[in-house]
């Protein structure tokens, strides 16, 4: 059973760093990319950030580059993401997902909880 499991959410001040760790189970995502992804209350699940099978990393917009860092340790079946000087608008469960074989998110996280305090 593939299993997607996210760890590292929690209150954190305005300012403040999270490491958001996902490690997966059942099978090696070593050559898909993966991805992750946030949903704030009462808005639509967004993309925040992918990284392929080789490291090549994408994100939602330049704003969440300079801030949050998407990597991953294929040895760990495992994906990251660093966020630096969050922002209270960046609270939301933040999910991670895995692309399959018809190139779409097809596993996903439960979710972690992010709150950002101002």
């Amino acid at each position: 059973q593939v299993q997607l499991v996210e760890s590292g959410g929690g209150l954190v001040q305005a300012g403040g760093s999270l490491r958001l760790s996902c490690a997966a189970s059942g099978r090696t995502f070593s050559r898909n990319a993966m991805g992750w992804f946030r949903q704030a209350p009462g808005k639509e699940r967004e993309f925040v950030a992918s990284i392929g099978w080789g490291g090549i990393t994408y994100y939602s917009n330049s704003m969440l580059k300079g801030r949050f860092t998407i990597s991953r340790d294929n040895a760990k079946n495992t994906v990251y993401l660093r966020m630096d000087k969050l922002k209270p608008e960046d609270t939301a469960v933040y999910y991670c997902a895995a692309i399959g074989s018809n190139s779409k998110y097809d596993y996903w996280g439960q979710g972690t909880q992010v709150t950002v305090s101002s």
